[in-house]
């Protein structure tokens, strides 16, 4: 069989999926967010780590741990962020969506269900004030004002450590915003983390899975993050 010029293209010069998997605990009941990994609900989960930049080069003082768990309803991340110097939105709002909320510091995860289309994802960002901004995304049909009036009903909640110079970011996302299925032991979402972090023009740029580019937008390079009892 004959294989289409465009697709050897594509092969030869997009990345394969990420190597990553991030195992998501399951939880019989939704919980309270506490941005607290010492927290019972989040004590004894084990988490991805990620450390390197867009090109998998070492990213010294950011190693950044994320933890995930779930219910029927939710799916609850938990990023524990180190930093060298905090770059903060002046006078934040909470009760609002922050639109390129990315020009501060933020953790952020990239999701989407869909195999078939795996250019169409969700993005949800929180930052270490709590301010946030969820949206759509679509690669090959992006939306004119870029996804972010797009709303998820997720809920964030952040705190800062000074004395530690760690940041901690939560985030409680409803699974239908993601995914149509049913949650259920052994589904399987494409997924990437993300931290941008510090004040330009050194800021620092941190990927749980490499893009091989600069940018963070490159579903062909994402994980996997796996649902499990």
């Amino acid at each position: 069989m004959r294989i289409p010029l465009l697709a050897l293209i594509l092969a030869s010069v997009l990345p394969a999926d990420g190597p990553g998997v991030l195992k998501s605990v399951f939880s019989k009941t939704n919980f309270p967010l506490t941005a607290d990994p010492a927290s019972p609900s989040w004590k004894g989960i084990a988490p991805a780590v990620a450390e390197g930049d867009h090109f998998g080069k070492p990213v010294p003082g950011h190693r950044t741990e994320i933890r995930s768990r779930w219910t029927a309803d939710n799916l609850y991340l938990l990023f524990v962020c180190p930093y060298e110097t905090l770059y903060l939105k002046e006078n934040p709002v909470t009760g609002a969506e922050t639109n390129k909320l990315w020009n501060w510091d933020v953790a952020e995860v990239f999701a989407g269900a869909d195999f078939a289309n795996i250019r169409h994802y969700r993005e949800y960002q929180v930052s270490p004030q709590g301010e946030w901004v969820d949206l759509d995304i679509d690669r090959d049909r992006p939306k004119p004002e870029g996804g972010w009036t797009w709303n998820s009903g997720f809920k964030v909640k952040a705190r800062i450590d000074r004395d530690r110079k760690i940041w901690y970011g939560e985030m409680r996302i409803p699974m239908r915003s993601i995914d149509t299925r049913d949650a259920a032991p052994g589904n399987q979402m494409r997924i990437n983390f993300y931290r941008i972090q510090g004040p330009p023009p050194d800021r620092k740029f941190v990927c749980w899975q490499p893009t091989g580019a600069r940018n963070n937008h490159v579903p062909e390079a994402f994980g996997r993050l796996e649902l499990v009892k």
